[in-house]
């Protein structure tokens, strides 16, 4: 039992305030919750037709949950009373805190409640759709149910927008988070998660407080066979210091929280409708599907479409295995042909036993299969003859233990009434192609490695570059290997330390984040006589160049005010970001995770011997990797980058790189 237990299953209501309070009482009766409603109120004698009390002091005993619905500056003195009095929990409806400037008086609001959990202020409150308790002032689309998923939000008009759907999710609980001065996001998610009618949870996200504590919400999750699938919103906005390098570049714009969210074994979607189709599924088959899947439909067309929109998703219908395709073509017969995803005409249609028999042996050979039905409309129409097909799926589903989903190519095309009968009886019905696909994607997002949580996160610092000399010198003392070089404050005093060097030679200006675009790199010298200054450099370098060279990829590493520090890993060279072939991690990061990370490049093939390429030493590359996050396990780095590093045949060379590290 979590300490907000009695706050999310109260037996007892407390309400203050006029208007908002009237709401909540209406709401209430309307669900039909049968414990106690007090009103407190100091001078009207009843509110919302229940007799008023005149003071906290007044009621018969410490409510377990209570809505205040009265300004900012009373709310402060009413969770006081309420925290004194040993009241269970409280929503702080009232806006205007930290978003309007009074962090002094948040702070305030924290220290009155003590150990009290409180939700908010400016917080909607908590809708049980279980137990009938309503601490919500507003109107909803919600009814009962026994078990079902809880919705979570750091929006309140987006969850009561998610509250209206008509696709049959069951809804157990809705929850805001408001300003979340004292119960956080993680916090909340576990104790609606620990109410064991919960199956899953869904939540719109701006923003995640405590990214340890949330994988570790994560990872108990799923060990107690629950999903979790995420709207991240804010993913537009660059990250503090998105120019400083070409990891701050690459790693903004959400690359970090998907990142995140991926390696803690949340799944991620884009929009609202696949957050509810992937719930859907969480809910009637558990966190996590398999990857094989099958596609049955009676039209061509179907089929074409499905296939079609599967592909930008990476949804791959794998070939029907032989003994299966064999069997099918017995049942179906020689005109139709035997594919994934499946066409089987309507030669079966309305006949039971053999629809069933084809969806049941199609289903067999994968992970889950999505059946294409659209039954006609039962207010203009007669759906009758869709029943033998409908019947048809749940029975492949029952025969093989494996998610048969009826998938309708547009969403209004399965009624509410038809999609809650079907989940009611354990089918998955998926309402919209448009959904359906990254909602089956999402649900195959895989567990987290066992363990696995992020760094925490530190304040963010003023940074300092240091040079590239000083940053080389730091790369080899933590093992990799760099190009042999010498340095001088004067290019004149530069040139004669050139003959310790062979080969071409690579000058460069010392001082610039981005060298080659302020010139201040040359390459391919033979000698330094005759070249001209840099202006602005700080000094100056000369190395010999790298030879043999297979591939150049980027790897940085920094930290990040929110998830700990992030591992980015990419097609390098100073055009980085125009080919944006680049995957961020979450660190800790382990050997087979950036192996797994590096496959997932679009030229990849580069790497691995395409079109008889020598393969480059990629597990050169991951030493480094692994050697540059452990840089960061020393305080004073904010961040390393390396940009080129060059592969060979064997052995990766870090050409060029910089280190920032923290001001004191």
């Amino acid at each position: 039992m979590t300490r907000l237990h009695r706050l999310l299953r109260p037996q007892s209501i407390a309400v203050l305030g006029s208007g908002w309070a009237e709401n909540v009482i209406e709401q209430c009766r309307k669900m039909g919750f049968d414990g106690p409603i007090w009103p407190v109120h100091p001078k009207r004698e009843t509110v919302g037709g229940l007799a008023a009390f005149g003071t906290l002091a007044d009621l018969p005993s410490p409510p377990d949950a209570t809505f205040i619905g009265v300004n900012r500056f009373a709310t402060v003195d009413v969770v006081r009373r309420l925290s004194a009095m040993g009241a269970g929990g409280a929503i702080c409806f009232a806006s205007g805190w930290e978003e309007a400037g009074e962090a002094g008086l948040q702070v305030d609001l924290v220290e009155a409640a003590q150990d009290m959990p409180i939700l908010g202020p400016n917080c909607y409150g908590v809708i049980n759709y279980l137990d009938g308790a309503l601490l919500w002032p507003d109107q909803h689309g919600g009814r009962r149910v026994e078990r079902g998923v809880a919705l979570l939000s750091q929006s309140s008009n987006i969850v009561i927008n998610l509250t209206m759907q008509a696709r049959g999710l069951p809804v157990a609980y809705v929850a805001c988070l408001g300003n979340a001065a004292q119960v956080g996001l993680a916090e909340l998610a576990g104790a609606l998660l620990a109410d064991e009618r919960v199956t899953a949870i869904g939540m719109y996200v701006e923003g995640i407080d405590d990214a340890p504590a949330f994988a570790a919400l994560a990872q108990a999750a799923r060990a107690a066979g629950k999903g979790i699938v995420c709207v991240k919103s804010g993913k537009t906005e660059l990250s503090r210091v998105a120019a400083a390098s070409h990891t701050a570049s690459l790693a903004g714009g959400g690359a970090a929280s998907s990142a995140f969210l991926r390696q803690a074994g949340v799944a991620e979607v884009a929009t609202l409708d696949a957050l509810i189709e992937t719930l859907k599924i969480f809910h009637v088959h558990g966190p996590q599907i398999g990857g094989r899947l099958c596609s049955l439909s009676c039209s061509g067309g179907e089929a074409g479409l499905v296939a079609d929109l599967a592909a930008p998703y990476g949804i791959a219908f794998p070939p029907v295995p032989e003994g299966t395709k064999t069997r099918l073509a017995q049942i179906l017969g020689p005109i139709v042909t035997i594919a994934n995803p499946l066409d089987y005409h309507t030669f079966i249609w309305g006949d039971g036993p053999r629809t069933t028999d084809v969806f049941t042996t199609m289903l067999q050979a994968y992970d889950a299969g999505l059946y294409i039905i659209d039954p006609p409309r039962p207010d203009r129409c007669d759906p009758s003859s869709f029943q033998p097909a409908l019947d048809a799926i749940e029975a492949a589903q029952v025969a093989t233990g494996k998610p048969a989903f009826p998938v309708a190519s547009l969403p209004e095309n399965l009624d509410e009434a038809l999609a809650v009968a079907m989940m009611e009886r354990g089918l998955c019905p998926l309402m919209g192609l448009s959904a359906a696909l990254p909602a089956l994607v999402a649900a195959q997002t895989a567990a987290a490695r066992p363990g696995w949580l992020p760094h925490v996160a530190q304040p963010p610092r003023a940074m300092g570059m240091l040079d590239e000399v000083v940053s080389k010198a730091l790369l080899s003392g933590a093992g990799i290997t760099v190009p042999k070089g010498v340095h001088s404050p004067s290019l004149a005093g530069l040139v004669p330390l050139t003959d310790l060097l062979t080969g071409k030679i690579a000058l460069k200006g010392l001082g610039f984040a981005h060298k080659s675009d302020v010139g201040a790199v040359r390459l391919g010298l033979m000698s330094l006589e005759g070249q001209a200054e840099m202006p602005g450099a700080q000094g100056y370098l000369a190395e010999e160049m790298v030879t043999d060279v297979l591939a150049e990829i980027l790897v940085g590493v920094r930290r990040d005010p929110v998830y700990g520090s992030t591992v980015t890993l990419g097609f390098g060279g100073v055009e980085a970001e125009l080919l944006a072939d680049t995957v961020t991690l979450v660190a800790p990061v382990t050997r087979p995770e950036v192996w797994a990370a590096l496959r997932q490049l679009r030229l990849w093939p580069l790497l691995d011997g395409y079109r008889g390429r020598p393969v480059a030493d990629v597990a050169a590359a991951v030493d480094v990797v692994l050697a540059v996050q452990a840089m960061l396990e020393d305080p004073r780095f904010e961040e390393v980058e390396i940009n080129p590093l060059m592969l060979r045949a064997k052995g990766a060379i870090a050409a060029d790189a910089v280190i920032w590290e923290a001001m004191t």
